[in-house]
């Protein structure tokens, strides 16, 4: 089964309404947006980062930046560094490299979100492949998740 798949079963499972939207290949998040014609302020982009050593998922809209000194603070760590894709790759089997959805608790990873994506009505991701994403409303991926939310980005 498929990332996709997966996902398709999970919203199936627990009663979330969701949209596949298929789009020209797409590497960035910005790529993603402008194929779909949507703001990147309710894309979201998923950004690995190890913290002491541990493996985190940060989620935050597509024109967004990390502020890692914020992350460190919100996470309690001593040390937070951006996660390389060889890292993190065989934590998301199912996944492209990169494509991996904001879904981390079905991967074993805790998931932190910034505030600003957590204010959109809908959130768009990726489902494992750069040309196709899915879109959901924000408050049930929030009760599938449960994710820390916290401020950590600031606009590029």
């Amino acid at each position: 089964m498929d990332c996709r798949e997966r996902m398709e079963r999970y919203f199936r499972e627990n009663g979330v309404g969701y949209e596949v939207l298929r789009h020209p290949q797409a590497y960035t998040m910005p790529e993603v947006a402008a194929a779909l014609h949507i703001s990147g302020k309710q894309v979201a982009k998923v950004v690995m980062v190890k913290a002491d050593g541990k493996p985190v998922m940060l989620v935050v809209a597509s024109p967004y930046r990390l502020d890692l000194a914020k992350v460190r603070d919100l996470l309690g760590a001593k040390e937070v560094a951006l996660a390389r894709e060889e890292e993190f790759a065989d934590l998301f089997p199912d996944c492209a490299t990169g494509a991996m959805p904001p879904f981390g608790n079905l991967y074993g990873v805790p998931v932190y979100v910034d505030e600003a994506l957590a204010a959109q009505k809908e959130i768009v991701f990726r489902v494992g492949s750069h040309n196709e994403s899915m879109k959901v409303a924000y408050r049930d991926f929030a009760r599938l998740v449960q994710p820390q939310v916290g401020s950590f980005a600031k606009l590029a």
